[in-house]
């Protein structure tokens, strides 16, 4: 039996970059997506493919609709289908939400929700034909609960989780599972990708609440490079454990690390948001076709 294939999108740096690893070791053949893998990630690309011969790097861009078109159609050549598909590329920015410009959301916009959507919408033909697959949206407990300064981060987040809930129903009757994993603080670098606001006369008219955010972003690094934080391969793990589950038995959404009240809120509001199904009498989206 050829073996299982698997997708990661973001895996230069993180979560993205481990999780590589980790499907290799276990025995599936992984396509590394990145950007850049000739240049700024050249380094990641040979630390991957020295890893494991199972790990290919494929340069795509998911914020370009050319790029992953590109990708798909070099991965689809060589394999014929997808199996499963992590979408874990990720941005996020933290800092005064309306110094933010439209501009700035856009962009996290464009990386974190339409990324999604380019790189699903490229996979999902191949997995209908099957008439199986496995998606793994990536959010965060951000994308259920909002925290003061993470405004368009959160609006990101938050526009996964509805995407991926109303999407998780629509192919389900073709035996395709959509799930997502929900991590929250973790020391993978994301800090690293915070954007300062562009509205700056905007960040001075919140002068008290912008010591507040820097000493917040502060704290949030400094507890993150403890050995009393979270360590970035639960989520790794997360991943695993929902590829190697049955088809029709996996949660929709699992909660990794500080929770800050997202178990409780995916634990009360998925059986009204079912319920939902019941009252349009669309019940039998509820169960993936196996």
């Amino acid at each position: 039996m050829k073996m299982k294939n698997v997708i990661i999108t973001g895996s230069s740096s993180g979560f993205g970059l481990q999780a590589a690893k980790d499907f290799a070791d276990k025995g599936y053949y992984v396509f590394a997506t990145m950007r850049n893998p000739g240049g700024k990630n050249a380094s990641v690309k040979a630390e991957l493919e020295e890893h494991s011969a199972q790990i290919k790097v494929v340069e795509m861009d998911v914020t370009d609709d050319s790029s992953v078109q590109s990708a798909f159609a070099d991965i689809l050549a060589e394999e014929g289908k997808v199996d499963i598909l992590i979408n874990n590329a990720g941005i996020m920015y933290v800092g005064v939400t309306e110094a933010y410009s439209v501009e700035q959301a856009h962009q996290q916009m464009n990386t974190n929700y339409y990324g999604i959507i380019r790189v699903t919408q490229a996979v999902l033909p191949t997995m209908r034909k099957a008439g199986k697959g496995l998606i793994i949206n990536t959010t965060s407990v951000a994308g259920r609960v909002s925290w003061p300064f993470f405004g368009t981060y959160n609006a990101t987040k938050f526009a996964v989780e509805g995407y991926s809930q109303a999407l998780k129903y629509e192919v389900a009757p073709k035996g395709i599972e959509v799930v997502l994993v929900e991590p929250g603080p973790f020391g993978t670098g994301l800090i690293g990708s915070i954007q300062p606001e562009e509205r700056t006369e905007v960040v001075a008219e919140y002068s008290e609440l912008n010591q507040i955010k820097t000493g917040m972003i502060q704290q949030f690094e400094h507890f993150l490079n403890t050995p009393d934080a979270p360590q970035p391969q639960l989520v790794v793990d997360a991943y695993l454990d929902l590829a190697e589950m049955e088809r029709g038995t996996r949660p929709t959404r699992t909660v990794v690390g500080l929770d800050y009240g997202a178990f409780k809120m995916n634990e009360l509001t998925q059986p009204l948001q079912d319920e939902v199904l019941n009252s349009l009498q669309l019940e039998f989206m509820l169960e993936t076709k196996v």
